[in-house]
């Protein structure tokens, strides 16, 4: 059922359902088969905001109708800025205290990512949600610290979400070290994070390493690396 909240000058109102709701009323105008007269509904008699927030909480962040992360985060976004609810409040509903750096990650990354990232998209069709997660990992206080010491800015490491460079979001986790490494950043600016890994990789193996490994490993390795080569190595 949806959930509305009734009003005492007489408005129904739905908190949470309003795409079933949608869909039903497309239903009856397409003429769909069927009986799109009514929806079940669970109504409330005039609520307050706070509790029709909490009830799009509890569905949407932590129930069985769960919002993408990015949605989620405008959502805590909307809810914590325009002062409809304090964070303690936000953080009860959303599963209490251990989850509040979460929440609070979510928030300034939500905002990193409209004040950085929306600016270089020449149009909406550029601005993925997807790269949400890749500004959760930049509010970690390593990936932060950085991007300041090697002298970049949010604004370059959101350049550097829109063009690609991060083969895979979690690879972000790995830029402090590919900015430490001369030859990988090189090949981070050059290629991607994949390709600066692999230097990564390369830096850490010493012929110590190497030393015990049997010469039937090392070979049936090299050949298989042989036969994976990518054009641009």
């Amino acid at each position: 059922p949806i959930i509305v909240n009734h009003y005492t000058d007489g408005r129904y109102v739905v908190i949470e359902g309003n795409t079933r709701l949608q869909i039903y009323r497309d239903f009856k105008k397409k003429n769909v088969p069927g009986n799109w007269d009514y929806i079940k509904a669970i109504v409330y008699e005039d609520i307050d905001d706070e509790t029709m927030h909490s009830i799009r909480l509890q569905a949407h962040l932590v129930g069985p109708r769960e919002w993408d992360a990015y949605a989620k985060a405008k959502y805590l976004n909307y809810l914590a800025n325009e002062k409809y609810m304090p964070m303690s409040s936000l953080v009860a509903y959303c599963g209490g205290t251990s989850k509040a750096s979460e929440i609070k990650n979510m928030i300034a990354a939500y905002q990193d990512m409209q004040e950085y990232y929306r600016p270089l998209c020449d149009d909406d069709s550029m601005f993925d949600i997807k790269k949400f997660t890749g500004f959760v990992e930049l509010q970690k206080r390593n990936i932060i610290d950085s991007l300041t010491m090697h002298g970049y800015t949010k604004t370059d490491f959101s350049q550097w979400i829109l063009d690609g460079r991060f083969s895979k979001l979690e690879d972000i986790r790995s830029l402090p070290n590919i900015l430490n490494s001369k030859k990988a950043s090189e090949a981070f600016f050059k290629y991607n994070s994949k390709a600066a890994k692999k230097i990564l990789a390369v830096e850490d193996i010493t012929p110590d390493s190497l030393k015990d490994v049997p010469y039937e490993v090392l070979a049936k390795e090299l050949v298989k690396r042989m036969n994976e080569f990518q054009m641009n190595e």
